[in-house]
């Protein structure tokens, strides 16, 4: 089976300096990779750079032309817009404008659907981020820490649409400290690799992460 998501011997930097580096692995319609390491290990930097916001060092990354989906810790909500407006119009960005009532039910937001977004809770705005995933259309979500400011009933409502994303031959790759209850997934520790701190004091250069 063809992989929608191909990392080889991958490095990635932060403020110049590479701090990961021999990331390595591929991901096929239905698979999950989740990505573990303390703080500061270089999630954030690797989910980035896979998603196309800045260069690797070194290696390649495969996927095939708009096939990636990145939700990072910022929701992306237009704040004066509803609920429901706020996914038509990403909907409308990604041609899939028959996906919004489904994204509403499956993260529960019918109820909300025509309140302004700026009006909602925390945990109701990450919902609403989650949710313009499911109107990408897009085979292959990548996601750092996607569960921030949910509960636990609403962290299941993730997992639902995530298996739901997977069982329709999607893939994804989660950056997160908790367990989202998906069994199936993978797990990739970052630790080991780590690049060695520069001997010269790791001069600052080339791209500069500002968005992380």
């Amino acid at each position: 089976m063809a992989a929608l998501l191909a990392i080889e011997a991958l490095a990635v930097a932060r403020g110049g300096i590479a701090i990961l580096e021999r990331v390595e692995f591929s991901l096929s319609a239905g698979q999950a990779l989740v990505l573990r390491g303390p703080n500061g290990c270089g999630k954030t930097t690797l989910l980035r750079t896979i998603a196309g916001l800045q260069p690797p060092l070194a290696g390649r990354i495969e996927a095939a032309p708009d096939a990636i989906a990145y939700a990072a810790h910022a929701d992306g909500l237009k704040a004066t817009l509803s609920v429901s407006e706020n996914l038509q119009f990403w909907a409308a960005v990604y041609g899939q404008s028959n996906r919004v009532a489904s994204a509403l039910a499956e993260m529960n937001l019918e109820a909300l659907a025509q309140r302004a977004a700026m009006s909602l809770s925390a945990g109701q705005k990450r919902r609403l981020g989650l949710a313009r995933l499911l109107v990408t259309g897009r085979p292959v979500w990548v996601l750092d820490e996607p569960t921030i400011s949910l509960d636990a009933a609403s962290v299941a409502l993730f997992a639902n649409a995530l298996r739901a994303h997977l069982a329709l031959g999607g893939a994804a790759l989660i950056a997160t400290h908790i367990d989202i209850g998906l069994a199936e997934a993978v797990t990739l520790d970052l630790t080991p690799l780590k690049a060695r701190a520069p001997q010269d004091g790791g001069a600052s250069g080339g791209f500069d992460e500002a968005f992380a």
